[in-house]
């Protein structure tokens, strides 16, 4: 089965960018430099990445079953150049959860083998990530 997705993007003269996905409209960074106030192109595709495994989280969540409170992860890039291009990316994924530690791995090799943006980057660049249970708070 084939997946069809779609974006959109403009810039004006200057470097304002906006771009379109599925119904999310969003300023970005345009400029020949880097703006310390908009997200650049890099930055957007971190946060694909993290988008990706934390939808990933509750995709499993239902099929393994894994139990889960809440996820968040931290993505960072590493570019290189000449010519300019992401060498590495790096992610911590931190789950609240009560699963015993083989079933958080377990968890994670599923995130990695079938997340669509991770394979697509994995295969560009290196990817290296980890999973970190937190344990949920008494109530």
């Amino acid at each position: 089965m084939t997946m069809t997705y779609r974006a959109t993007g403009s810039v004006r003269a200057g470097g304002e960018g906006h771009l379109e996905a599925h119904g999310l409209g969003t300023p970005f960074d345009g400029t020949a430099g880097r703006l310390d106030t908009l997200a650049g192109p890099a930055d957007i595709l971190c946060a694909a990445l993290c988008a990706c495994i934390l939808k990933n989280v509750e995709r499993f969540s239902h099929l393994l079953p894994f139990r889960y409170e809440s996820a968040s992860i931290e993505v960072s890039a590493e570019r290189d150049e000449p010519p300019p291009r992401i060498v590495s990316l790096h992610y911590l994924l931190r789950v609240v959860t009560d699963e015993p530690p083989p079933r958080v791995e377990l968890l994670h090799r599923n995130i990695r083998k079938y997340g669509t943006i991770t394979n697509t980057l994995a295969a560009a660049c290196e990817l290296s990530g980890a999973i970190e249970a937190v344990a949920p708070e008494s109530k």
